[in-house]
């Protein structure tokens, strides 16, 4: 079994590639960014499973996902992510993609996760994904789509547009457009004031 772990933090890419390991039957590579990752996708013998991380650099969110997913003829390909949103999670594997990793889980359940894809089956997050569905709504924050929590989410974390944009696979037209709206519904007028009453009301 053949797995590239892409990701740009040398402590993840070692932790994966040496619990992997550890069990057996499991060969490795790594890559730092996006490019490095489409390299050995190019010159390495077929991988059974491509790790992703959502962040790296050179990462434009699903976009990216779509394109290494058509590499090769066709590659089983899962994101990993620290601090990725539910709606990704179910867009990636509306996708395709062959899993949806949140760095929350143990070395153990990972493990269990890559071999699960690697052998050709869908790993789906179920509790990630239900524990972002069972959060109580804030009455402000219901008046917010799911995209525009996303860009607040963000926009609190000091983001740029660009960097939103990147995250959650959309233009930066697309991220103004829902600043825009998000601002009205919340009755703010800037970027500093959305997250100051974000943070006051707890609406993320």
């Amino acid at each position: 079994m053949r797995i590239l772990i892409a990701d740009d933090h040398d402590l993840v890419r070692d932790t994966i590639a040496l619990y992997l390991q550890s069990e057996g039957g499991v060969e490795t590579s790594a890559a730092g960014d996006l490019p490095g990752a489409i390299q050995a996708i190019e010159t390495e013998p077929r991988f059974d499973l491509v790790l992703l991380d959502v962040m790296m650099p050179g990462m434009n969110g699903l976009e990216s996902l779509k394109q290494v997913m058509g590499m090769g003829g066709g590659q089983r390909v899962a994101l990993i992510s620290g601090t990725g949103s539910a709606e990704m999670a179910e867009q990636a594997l509306a996708l395709g993609a062959a899993g949806y990793l949140p760095k929350t889980l143990s070395a153990k359940s990972l493990s269990n996760a890559v071999r699960f894809m690697a052998m050709g089956e869908q790993y789906a997050p179920l509790a990630f994904l239900r524990a972002a569905q069972e959060e109580p709504a804030h009455p402000l924050a219901q008046r917010l789509s799911p995209r525009e929590k996303d860009v607040l989410r963000g926009l609190i974390g000091g983001k740029a547009n660009k960097e939103i944009a990147r995250d959650l696979g959309i233009t930066e037209p697309t991220v103004k457009l829902h600043m825009k709206t998000l601002y009205r519904k919340i009755g703010a007028h800037n970027r500093t004031q959305a997250a100051m009453i974000a943070k006051e009301e707890g609406l993320i």
